[in-house]
């Protein structure tokens, strides 16, 4: 089932001082398939998205964000989005000492 009416799922977010250079979870598991992933690194160290914990997926630099927006070129059943009950996790790449990481994640009413 697809939606045109936008939901947002509360942030999720860790303070620089729970990042460390091993992968940690973003807050809790992905509640809905998503269709936009905002991560905004308000830390003054650069840090790295995982999707499985392990693998280095998505640099994002100090004082920073990056937006991931699946919905941007439709598929045909719009079907592609980030899976209900993924698992994010941030490490750092430089030690931070001031800020937090967020993800923001968006998904359509029903989904």
């Amino acid at each position: 089932m697809s939606s045109n009416i936008v939901r947002v799922s509360p942030w999720r977010t860790l303070g620089f001082a729970a990042l460390t250079n091993a992968y940690q979870t973003l807050g809790t598991r992905l509640d809905h398939s998503m269709r936009v992933l905002h991560f905004i690194n308000n830390t003054n160290g650069d840090c790295a998205i995982s999707f499985d914990g392990t693998t280095d997926n998505i640099p994002v630099l100090a004082d920073s964000f990056v937006v991931y927006d699946l919905t941007a070129a439709q598929d045909a059943n719009e079907m592609f989005r980030y899976e209900k009950g993924t698992q994010i996790y941030v490490k750092y790449l430089t030690a931070p000492t001031e800020g937090d990481f967020y993800l923001v994640s968006i998904y359509g009413k029903g989904e």
